[in-house]
């Protein structure tokens, strides 16, 4: 049997240190070695609780079969690993000490196959080396103490074309490589998401749920809703997940969702408008706007205003994501065609893409508005990712491109990053994808001027909420 011991001492308090270690899905996040892990079982991480990690090995890699097998909350945490050259037995102590602090103590029992047995002593010095380089980075994670990301400056910043590349599944597996760790406690922490039933808000609330923060769904359908909710509860274990039906391309149903959640009072920490659809044919709602314009530009416009007070409200800084589209790098913001008027010449993917511009200019001038108020306001787009929105609206394109598509997991990862990243709270009014800043623009054609975003702004005047009070929902 070889043995490792080491120590770290941490900055954070034991009951956030423990939580985080002991969904052990982490484990990728400060182990040099793992390359992915997924939990097996359903539920919060407990006694029995099964993980899979993979580590990268000189030739080839490893599969580990992790069990909890004790769970002494927040104090002690051991996991038994089986794979196929070894089984582990990894001991994990946490003791509380002064201002918050926490000392982790972490022992790991290796066990050899046969075969193997005679060449443990010659193993030793390296496993040391690697033993010591994951618990340096568990301190590394637990620490959270990593720089804002740089920002773009200006409203015409402006890329390469060739910058489109970097949207397929290649460009997210190159960008994850640098990476920081995000291990910042979200229990206690309420999100709001919009369109929920699938795709990227799906996966954003179960990654969210999984990390235990409070989540309250907006969908549609009452009967996917319903679904969603015990999916992500049985899944995850976290019963702190609520749900509000709204048709958010009505903005009297929006005005309505408002006042409940104003009613309700819980202030709001993270505010994801993820709400949309790409429609191929031209309609216009029952209250008479076409129905991208509605959905995704006027809905989340006054949604966010109306919701305002309640980000205000949160403990610490708020966050307010605009999920947009790659797409806004064809279109110029233009108040001559910002809302199709016909079905002549409709085209679905260009209204989607006009409308999410317009988003990027609220979404800049809300960062600058809400400053003082401790709200943090900023955008992204989730590259092209395969989602059954995209399927069913751009099938010629999901066809030619489906090799190269994120996942919805891939592609909602900078949405959870706005949303759960320490770092990420000191910089606003910037477009994210793969966690960096990009250029608002990828062609000097479609740059706007200030003239264009002064009549946006005019324009969306109109659409500004009724003001309610938050806590009673009614008119001051």
């Amino acid at each position: 049997m070889t043995t490792l011991s080491e120590s770290i001492q941490v900055k954070r308090p034991i009951g956030e240190a423990f939580a985080y270690v002991a969904d052990f899905t982490t484990t990728t996040e400060w182990d040099a070695t793992a390359t992915s892990a997924r939990r097996l079982t359903r539920g919060q991480p407990g006694a029995g609780s099964e993980f899979l990690v993979t580590c990268a090995l000189p030739l080839g890699s490893l599969d580990l079969h992790y069990t909890i097998t004790q769970y002494d909350a927040p104090h002690r945490l051991v996991l038994l690993g089986k794979g196929r050259f070894f089984d582990v037995e990894d001991t994990i102590t946490f003791t509380e000490g002064e201002d918050g602090a926490t000392r982790i103590d972490y022992r790991a029992e290796f066990r050899f196959k046969p075969l193997l047995r005679r060449l443990s002593g010659a193993m030793q010095a390296g496993l040391e080396r690697m033993g010591r380089a994951s618990v340096a980075g568990l301190k590394r994670a637990l620490d959270d103490d990593f720089p804002a990301p740089a920002g773009m400056q200006g409203d015409d910043t402006t890329g390469s074309p060739g910058h489109v590349l970097r949207f397929t599944r290649f460009g997210y597996q190159r960008a994850r490589n640098s990476w920081h760790p995000m291990s910042a406690d979200m229990r206690g922490k309420h999100a709001v998401i919009t369109g929920t039933s699938s795709g990227l808000g799906l996966a954003s609330a179960r990654e969210l749920a999984r990390r235990g923060a409070t989540l309250t769904l907006v969908m549609r359908d009452p009967k996917r809703a319903d679904a969603v909710r015990r999916e992500l509860v049985e899944e995850t274990g976290n019963a702190e997940i609520s749900v509000e039906l709204a048709d958010l391309s009505l903005l009297a149903q929006v005005d309505a969702l408002c006042a409940r959640l104003l009613a309700r009072g819980q202030p709001i920490d993270i505010l994801i408008n993820n709400a949309g659809a790409l429609f191929n044919d031209y309609a216009r709602t029952e209250e008479g706007i076409e129905r991208s314009l509605a959905l995704l530009l006027l809905s989340p416009y006054r949604m966010t205003l109306a919701l305002q007070p309640l980000l205000a409200s949160a403990s610490g800084s708020a966050r307010v994501i605009n999920v947009v589209s790659g797409g806004m790098y064809t279109q110029k913001l233009s108040m001559k065609n910002l809302e199709a008027r016909s079905a002549e010449k409709f085209s679905g993917a260009v209204a989607y893409a006009r409308a999410k511009r317009a988003l990027m200019v609220v979404t800049r001038k809300w960062a600058r508005d809400w400053q003082d108020d401790g709200i943090v306001v900023n955008a992204m787009h989730p590259g092209w990712a395969d989602t059954p929105g995209v399927a069913s609206s751009l099938p010629a394109f999901h066809s030619l491109t489906r090799f190269a598509l994120r996942s919805p997991e891939e592609g909602a990862d900078t949405i959870v990053w706005l949303a759960v990243a320490t770092e990420a709270a000191r910089v606003s009014g910037q477009l994210f994808m793969d966690r960096e800043a990009q250029p608002l623009h990828l062609k000097t054609s479609t740059h706007e001027s200030a003239s264009d975003r002064e009549q946006l702004l005019a324009y969306l005047k109109d659409y500004d909420p009724q003001p309610l009070t938050a806590a009673t929902g009614t008119s001051p």
